[in-house]
């Protein structure tokens, strides 16, 4: 079988040149002016721009990340996730060619040429004329197999800066100049930390998705970019694989908690999507207004910006003191980063001490620089409820907060082979059920990581059931093998 999808990819020559916004817009412009289905995807490590393009396209937004994910993974979870749509269009990071070493290895354009993608650059052209044209003809030329299809020309000037960059960038290089941006006065998606705030954030969401595809439609050619997705290279049909939608042996009837609100937002929808896919049963918690953990089998709680709602999060005390009985009677719990901080004893920011749950025996204190950012690599050196002792995996940690005011030992699951954890070389911090870690894990790249949260629930529920005298259904005999 042939896969077809219309796609493309937007790219930059850096972070900060306009690639997400001009994603953004691209997207609610296909959908309003020409009518289509659009399903996103970044690449990357990333929870904030992949929220606003879901909100943009009104899907799901998936990422892509090849330090992650192998390519069949890759391949496996973009063909079943954007097959049937009108369009698949991929926000890339960074600059086009920047990877991970100095051969670019994982970059954007190394993924365009794995998923057959024509590449539109976004090129900030403050203060430069032909310049520009230089740019676009050394990524043209750095690798020919990248299929550079067009260029939008961001932070115009005015008519004789469009003319004089126009000319120059088609004439050296033969691409066609498909959008010119002029500069903004106003800023419809104001910034934090290194990335946009996260859309659950934002004050005038539909407002700024609006107004950005209007601009989009304005001044950039959208239906010529989207012809330009339909003469992508069809490719063959990739063999699926785990995340990739394979056929899996299910544990069903597990009830799976996630904390998610305006704290805890940062989830992987392809995580809670592969819960679901192994029989769990998905449990949405808002940690500031429920009363109390409800009846579960086992507990994700992601990262987020638990800093920006520490008020409403200790004040919820009864709420707090619930998840922390569940953890004392042995409840699983799966937490990442804000997840972490969350289980602390508690967060340290503006001068004072917010209470949290108080499990770890540690606080988090926030700081003004990043104190983990980038990949990581972490070996299982212990066996813990979610993986078993000698694997390696892979993530990745963006946090602000930093582990202060130790009390005793802290028990680890994994060496840092890179990143920088919880303590300098260790991540993965142990306590009766609970696996606490600064890194994030994704589920197409690490397919342990689903089937072990789901594992963890199938054991927690068998042994309620056994305390209480519950007979539960018998489980097919390939459920327990997969399990």
């Amino acid at each position: 079988m042939i896969f077809k999808t219309p796609r493309l990819m937007i790219a930059a020559l850096s972070g900060g040149a306009g690639k997400t916004l001009v994603s953004l817009g691209l997207a609610a412009a296909w959908r309003r002016r020409l009518g289509l289905s659009v399903v996103p995807f970044k690449k990357g490590p990333d929870y904030i721009d992949a929220g606003w393009l879901a909100m943009s396209a009104d899907h799901p937004c998936y990422n892509l990340d090849p330090f992650l994910m192998g390519p069949r993974d890759i391949l496996g979870s973009f063909v079943r996730r954007s097959h049937g749509a009108d369009v698949a269009l991929i926000e890339g990071n960074r600059g086009l060619y920047d990877g991970v070493d100095a051969d670019g290895t994982c970059s954007s354009a190394e993924l365009s040429k794995l998923l057959k993608a024509p590449v539109v650059l976004v090129l900030d052209a403050t203060k430069m004329t032909r310049t520009a044209a230089a740019l676009v003809l050394g990524c043209r030329t750095l690798d020919p197999l990248v299929n550079l299809s067009a260029v939008i020309l961001n932070r115009v000037a005015g008519a004789r800066h469009e003319r004089v960059l126009r000319d120059s960038v088609e004439r050296v290089n033969g691409v066609p100049v498909v959008g010119v941006l002029p500069k903004e006065r106003e800023n419809l998606f104001p910034e934090r930390h290194m990335g946009l705030v996260p859309p659950q954030e934002h004050g005038r969401l539909t407002e700024a998705v609006a107004r950005l595809g209007e601009k989009i439609e304005a001044h950039v050619d959208v239906e010529r970019l989207y012809e330009m997705a339909r003469r992508s290279e069809p490719m063959g049909w990739p063999a699926f694989g785990g995340c990739d939608g394979a056929s899996r042996p299910t544990a069903c009837g597990v009830r799976i908690g996630v904390l998610r609100d305006g704290a805890f937002q940062f989830y992987y929808p392809e995580n809670l999507e592969t819960l679901q896919e192994l029989g769990a049963e998905l449990v949405v918690i808002d940690s500031m207004r429920a009363s109390h953990l409800p009846d579960l089998d086992a507990l994700y709680v992601g990262g987020g910006f638990p800093e920006t709602h520490l008020v409403q999060i200790a004040g919820n005390d009864r709420f707090r003191a619930s998840v922390r009985e569940a953890i004392e009677a042995g409840l699983p719990v799966y937490a990442e980063c804000g997840g972490l901080m969350f289980l602390s004893r508690g967060i340290r920011a503006g001068g004072r001490l917010h209470p949290m749950v108080g499990v770890l025996p540690f606080e988090v204190q926030m700081a003004r620089k990043p104190q983990g950012h980038g990949y990581t690599v972490l070996e299982t050196v212990k066996d813990n409820p979610f993986f078993s002792r000698g694997g390696v995996l892979r993530g990745h940690e963006f946090h602000y907060s930093r582990v202060v005011n130790v009390t005793g030992s802290l028990d680890f699951a994994f060496r840092l082979k890179k990143g920088c954890g919880v303590l300098e070389g260790w991540d993965g911090v142990c306590y009766k059920n609970v696996l606490a870690s600064y890194s994030h894990l994704h589920a197409c790249g690490q397919k342990e990581w689903a089937e072990g949260v789901v594992r963890a629930a199938v054991r927690y529920r068998s042994r309620k059931a056994a305390v209480s005298g519950t007979v539960l259904p018998a489980p097919e005999a390939s459920e327990v093998k997969a399990l």
